[in-house]
């Protein structure tokens, strides 16, 4: 059977879908994946582990794209957790490109494995050139570039606030 997983691919499909489900999660509470926040803490726990989960899974024998996307995720991570705390002002902007940039390359994977295999009987796309494949993925990215443009117009407006007004007068 072309789609038998693994007990490894078992484990590593439950924990992504458990990892992306926690980021759609943080999104809604707070608009952004927080690494200070409980959810953003999981999620973070969780994409690491979907990683290294995924690094002995080889169809092929060596190293694909879903590995590589898996290294840059890894690399991602640290930027995102630690760019508030190293880069002043540009630190929030940072950080919230780097977290929805995990979350958009885990969702690759996500989308192509889903419409590659399922239904088992019949999948939904035939392969890497499916223009049902192709759509969803273009799709994908302009949610991901949609979500980061609305991130970063919030964190501008939350920085435009004006301070409250003194009374010179004190009354």
């Amino acid at each position: 059977m072309p789609n038998h997983l693994s007990i490894l691919g078992i484990i590593h499909t439950a924990i992504s879908i458990i990892a992306l489900l926690v980021a759609y999660y943080a999104l809604y509470r707070s608009g952004k994946i927080d690494p200070a926040t409980g959810s953003g803490k999981s999620y973070i726990i969780l994409t690491i582990l979907t990683c290294v989960t995924g690094f002995p899974i080889m169809k092929t024998g060596h190293l694909t794209p879903g590995h590589y996307v898996a290294i840059i995720i890894l690399i991602l991570l640290p930027i995102g957790i630690y760019a508030n705390r190293f880069l002043g002002k540009a630190g929030k902007y940072v950080q919230v490109v780097a977290m929805s940039t995990t979350l958009f390359l885990s969702m690759v994977p996500a989308i192509v494995e889903t419409l590659t295999r399922l239904p088992i009987s019949h999948p939904i796309a035939a392969g890497p050139d499916d223009l049902i494949l192709k759509n969803s993925l273009t799709a994908l990215f302009v949610l991901y570039l949609s979500g980061v443009i609305y991130q970063v117009v919030k964190i501008k407006k939350r920085g435009k606030k004006a301070p409250p007004q003194v009374n010179p007068s004190g009354v």
